[in-house]
């Protein structure tokens, strides 16, 4: 989990490289941090699960990027990633980690395999 928590930390802090940096400043959905902040976020949500305390930093960072990630993209000039279906597939991804993350549980029937995007 340390690995998924510096990646989160490195992400919601938009640092050097980021996701969210480039998706901010180059206006540029880059498919591979993409896939490396979504796959820290379902560790990190599994490994919380269960905790009764959620470290500041970390509820911050799920609800701004479940929100601003969509907000951001929608513009109607933002190049985003094509097809049209993987782009709303990311964004229903990041929408269901957040609700996993605060709520403890996802929403989907066990076993859940979560499908690469």
């Amino acid at each position: 989990m340390d690995d998924a928590m510096s990646t989160l930390r490195h992400e919601f802090d938009a640092e050097e490289g980021s996701f969210l940096l480039r998706l901010r400043c180059d206006l540029h959905w880059d498919r591979g941090a993409f896939s490396q902040l979504e796959q820290a976020m379902r560790v990190v949500c599994e490994q919380t699960q269960s905790a009764d305390r959620l470290d500041r930093w970390m509820a911050e960072g799920f609800y701004s990027v479940s929100s601003w990630v969509a907000d951001w993209t929608a513009h109607p000039n933002f190049p985003r990633p094509e097809p049209t279906a993987y782009h709303q597939a990311c964004l229903e991804r990041l929408g269901d980690l957040a609700n996993w993350f605060f709520q403890g549980y996802h929403d989907y029937l066990e076993p859940h395999v979560w499908p690469d995007l």
